[in-house]
């Protein structure tokens, strides 16, 4: 109880600040971050299996709002916002069909260098749309990174010092802090400040901009209602926000989850059901999307939360806020919250994982350089379809070229390995291994032919024995097989006998079920490639009956046990 209410405390303090600091970032009145954190955080509490995650508002999710929205209302009117809610109950509608059709592994078609690329890039597109809270002065309304930055170039002659210092002494309070312990509240500290400073200054007449006067009260019951054709253009960005928002809780309950190995176990789909419960009756009551934050949940973590009793404490306190003290956050200067956003998105910016990358894999390092540009270059929906389509195009890429492998013997063995790789290795000139590492396919059979018949022509005519080791093949297909007739058919018809060894369970069952053993032959199948050779040298009496019938064990037929 008393690390849940420790916890559940501080991770409340952080929520006030930073919900109001992120609702600015998806162009929303800051109470609706207050919304956001209330709610969701109590349904979660509920239906998630983490014991750390946080649920509320987090600074990436509340950008896509805004650059979902943005394209069809403005900014700040009681339109944007109830699109911004309506998108909380969609996002939230797709995860619970999601979760409960178990189709938590989409989220595997978002690989780890788009992730990072996309994350990279919002950081630097989060930090540029709060110049104009930092600098004090109008900017041009786009999340184009670059035409921020130029246009802030262009009026920085304009720039009002006093909001600016403002934003600086917020931004090294965050630091100080944050470098002491990470528990003090930080953001809590600075907005405190911010509000003494505007309170006993006249620095409100000379331009410093507050957030103004918040509504008292909790959210009331609304269900919101948008029209077909907005209904309609929410579709795109709904999806992506799921993917996102499920991508970001799922990675830190897992990194969470592992510290806590022997107390819980995460449930991939609950979780997304748990998400969905927490946006559709969070979006009732006035929120706006909301999924997991890393830092406040590691927060939680620290805190010394063991249940989810944290988070109904969380809730608790903001209800407290939005009941009776709202009205002390009024002079807030927006610099201020542009401090906090700026502090906590800095924490996205990873130099290290693209250095890794760049040393280790270039494909991989290409993916991340080519998301962060588009990302920040043309736009946030454009990266994330670019980075999907370019996580497919690898994925599918790389299992039409699997690794093929010719093996020969390690002396006085039966060990047979990759002769590329060994090099005091047996290679008979008239036997040919060839071990195929991946599934057997439509897309890959083409590749894996063409290897296969290239290997052959190199031995020429004294090949006599082909062996096809399976042990790394776990399916194969309608086409691959009718494929693998074809070639077995004309390596026969050029006087090369061909064996199979070493074949998996599951694709032992669809050999019988095809009827290809019996086309075959039961002879023809080993359980490892030394007695497909043995049998050639010697004769199939150099081998038992038993020997045979292991190499063919299936759960299609009933059997005596082997």
């Amino acid at each position: 109880l008393l690390g849940d209410l420790s916890a559940g405390l501080t991770v409340g303090v952080m929520l006030i600040p930073q919900g109001m600091a992120y609702a600015m970032i998806a162009g929303l009145p800051p109470v609706y971050g207050l919304y956001a954190s209330m709610i969701p955080q109590i349904i979660y509490a509920f239906f998630g299996t983490s014991r750390q995650l946080a649920v509320g508002p987090v600074a990436m999710d509340s950008l896509l709002v805004a650059a979902g929205i943005a394209t069809i209302a403005s900014s700040g009117t009681q339109h944007y916002i109830t699109l911004a809610i309506f998108l909380a109950l969609m996002m939230g509608a797709i995860l619970l069909l999601f979760g409960t059709l178990r189709l938590g592994f989409i989220v595997n078609f978002l690989s780890k260098p788009v992730i990072s690329g996309f994350t990279t890039a919002a950081a630097f597109i989060i930090g540029a749309t709060q110049l104009k809270h930092l600098l004090g002065i109008e900017l041009e309304n786009t999340s184009n990174t670059t035409g921020l930055v130029q246009d802030a170039f262009i009026k920085s002659p304009l720039i009002h010092w006093p909001t600016l210092f403002l934003g600086i002494g917020a931004i090294i309070t965050l630091l100080v802090a944050k470098k002491i312990h990470r528990l003090i509240p930080g953001a809590l500290i600075s907005v405190l400040l911010g509000i003494l400073i505007m309170n006993f200054t006249d620095l409100s007449k000379k331009g410093v901009k507050v957030i103004g006067p918040i509504p008292e009260g909790l959210p009331g019951f609304s269900i919101p209602s948008i029209s077909t054709i907005d209904l309609q253009s929410l579709i795109p960005i709904a999806f992506t926000l799921s993917l996102i928002a499920f991508m970001e809780a799922i990675s830190i309950a897992k990194a969470l989850q592992a510290k806590h190995k022997n107390e819980y176990t995460l449930n991939n789909n609950q979780e997304m059901i748990a998400l969905g419960m927490s946006n559709i009756i969070g979006s009732l009551f006035g929120s706006y999307p909301t999924t997991g934050g890393f830092g406040r949940s590691a927060v939680n973590d620290q805190a010394g939360a063991k249940t989810n009793l944290s988070a109904l404490i969380s809730a608790l306190l903001v209800a407290l806020v939005l009941f009776s003290f709202t009205h002390l956050f009024q002079n807030l200067p927006k610099a201020i919250l542009g401090a906090i956003i700026v502090v906590a998105v800095a924490g996205l910016v990873d130099f290290r994982y693209p250095k890794f990358l760049f040393k280790t894999n270039k494909e991989d390092f290409f993916m991340l350089l080519i998301t962060f540009i588009i990302t920040i270059g043309v736009g946030i929906k454009e990266g994330i379809l670019v980075g999907v389509l370019m996580s497919l195009a690898a994925m599918i890429y790389r299992s039409t070229k699997p690794h093929i492998a010719v093996l020969g013997r390690l002396p006085n063995t039966r060990d047979y390995r990759n002769i590329s790789r060994f090099k005091k290795i047996e290679v008979r000139e008239d036997v040919l291994v060839i071990r195929h590492d991946a599934q057997l396919y439509f897309a890959n059979i083409d590749n894996f032919v063409d290897t296969t018949k290239n290997e052959v022509s190199k031995k020429g005519d004294s090949l006599k024995l082909f062996v096809l080791h399976c042990g790394s093949i776990s399916y194969i297909d309608a086409t691959a097989l009718q494929a693998l007739k074809e070639l077995v058919q004309d390596l026969h018809e050029s006087g090369v006998y061909v064996t199979f060894s070493g074949l998996i369970g599951p694709v032992r069952d669809f050999f019988h079920k095809t009827g290809f053993i019996k086309e075959m032959g039961e002879k023809h199948f080993f359980i490892d490639v030394q007695s497909a050779i043995d049998c050639m040298d010697n004769g199939e009496a150099s081998l038992s009956k038993k020997s045979f019938k292991r190499a063919l064990q299936t759960n299609i037929f009933k059997e005596k046990e082997i």
